[in-house]
């Protein structure tokens, strides 16, 4: 049986991957907000409105850990 090694960890290219997750988020954002502009389907509307703000939720999570990896980067 071979022995299995996890991978080193790379963080070199965190920061892109997260900016780019950060504006593909704030895309779908936009297109829901769009899709609220042409429904009247009520619970569509509020569930798109709460998939929203958990997006907003994780838009600052994402922005945060933007900083925290510039931060390491700059230390190695």
């Amino acid at each position: 049986m071979a022995h299995n090694r996890p991978k080193p960890d790379d963080r070199s290219d965190n920061v892109e991957k997260l900016q780019n997750m950060i504006h593909n988020t704030i895309e779908n954002m936009e297109s829901a907000e769009e899709a609220l502009a042409v429904t009247s389907d009520e619970t569509q509307i509020q569930q798109i409105k709460e998939k929203n703000e958990r997006r907003r939720e994780s838009l600052e999570a994402m922005r945060t850990e933007v900083k925290d990896e510039a931060a390491y980067k700059q230390q190695q």
